[in-house]
């Protein structure tokens, strides 16, 4: 039994980066002596183990089977050698492994591809999965700040994939994960320049897609382009909050202005409705968790009325902190701020200038719910308490905006 470190720690060290998690592979094992030595096996279709002290990952090496041997997916075996299990990985960059004596195996040239900054796969076996296209977009934002760009044969690849309908074929749990990882990125917008780039963004998220080459109205949007400034929206959510939701939510908040009739442009009238509907059917094909759709749908409804607060009266807002449901939500009604902070500062020229609506509409809602409710103990009607507290808190807001 041979054990080597593999992948990306070995990457990450190499780029002077910190190392998250390390990966083992192991060479010559059987699954029954893993469970000798006290490995727990965590996967029925793939023999990963985790070490009985330190928990972490120990995979048996595995190859592709052989055409007319079985159905293509990776084999564990005792003879599957070293060389095997990395010519089956993505990229170069990945297909790296250090014994336990600390000598560096690296048979694809990963190393020469990481000082030239260089994503490049392995093998044409790349195309066997088709969210490889996804993570290596992931892989171009975070690591766009070091300058990495992709192989033009890798790039000539992914084109292919794309074209062949390949990407049809990816299951929505792991695009959401590829999506959310590109997402904690610093700035993740090199993850979709690059699925524009292969041609995969119209295939996977083409809701996104179809922003770019859309006009607005240059004296609002000096950008112009929607899917520049959905970007520009993006990188400052990214500034502005570390909350996954806030940043999909100001990704998706301008929906609907891709599916503006050409007689309407470059105005975008009714955009925020059809934008809500685009955020829930997108949220239903990848299966995002619920406090992303509520949060996107709502942005996209209701963004534009937090810039336009000076122009409501207190009626209409508090409506629309009800229909925000802010009062049992407040930390999704911050989130909501920040994603409309966001999408006034995402903007060519002025990402630097204030935004007093969001501090106003916090403080009017602060005044709405700290309204006494003392008078509410004798009403036992459901309706009649929720008219009354409705009441109380439209009071308190007319008297903060008097103020």
């Amino acid at each position: 039994m041979r054990i080597f470190l593999v992948g990306g720690a070995l990457r990450d060290r190499l780029l002077g980066l910190p190392v998250r998690e390390r990966d083992f592979v192991v060479v010559g094992a059987t699954a029954e002596q893993m469970l000798e030595q006290g490995f727990q096996q965590v996967g029925r279709d793939f023999p990963v183990f985790l070490h009985p002290q330190t928990h972490e990952e120990y995979a048996l090496a595995r190859s592709r089977r052989r055409p007319g041997k079985g159905d293509g997916r990776p084999h564990a075996d005792p003879s599957v050698s070293l060389e095997e299990d990395l010519a089956r990985r993505d990229l170069t960059i990945n297909a790296l492994a250090e014994s336990e004596d600390g000598l560096l195996i690296d048979p694809f040239g990963g190393r020469q591809d990481l000082r030239a900054r260089l994503l490049r796969h392995v093998s044409p076996a790349f195309t066997e999965d088709p969210v490889r296209v996804l993570r290596l977009a992931r892989f171009m934002a975070r690591y766009q700040g070091l300058g990495f760009r992709v192989a033009e044969e890798t790039l000539v690849l992914m084109r292919r994939m794309a074209e062949s309908g390949a990407l049809d074929a990816l299951v929505a749990e792991r695009v959401w994960q590829e999506l959310t990882g590109a997402l904690a990125c610093e700035d993740p917008r090199p993850f979709f320049d690059t699925l524009r780039c292969c041609g995969a963004l119209v295939r996977v998220f083409p809701e996104i897609d179809r922003l770019w080459g859309v006009p607005q109205p240059k004296h609002w949007h000096p950008e112009i382009d929607c899917g520049i400034h959905s970007m520009l929206v993006l990188r400052m959510a990214c500034r502005l909050s570390p909350l996954l939701e806030v940043r999909f939510a100001a990704l998706t908040h301008d929906l609907g202005k891709g599916t503006t009739p050409d007689e309407m442009l470059p105005s975008h009238h009714g955009h925020e409705a059809r934008g809500a509907r685009l955020v829930g059917r997108l949220c239903e094909r990848l299966r995002a968790p619920k406090r992303f759709r509520l949060l996107a749908e709502r942005c996209a409804n209701y963004h534009g009325l937090c810039h336009r607060l000076d122009e409501l009266n207190p009626r209409t807002i508090i409506r629309l902190l009800e229909r925000l449901d802010a009062f049992r939500q407040p930390e999704a009604f911050a989130s909501y701020l920040l994603v409309c902070e966001a999408d006034y500062r995402g903007r060519q020229g002025r990402e630097n200038r204030p935004y007093p609506q969001a501090r106003e509409f916090q403080r009017l809602f602060d005044a709405a719910r700290q309204v006494d409710t003392c008078t509410l103990q004798y009403l036992s009607d459901g309706r009649a308490i929720g008219k009354a507290l409705h009441d109380l808190r439209l009071a308190a807001i007319k008297a903060a905006k008097s103020q």
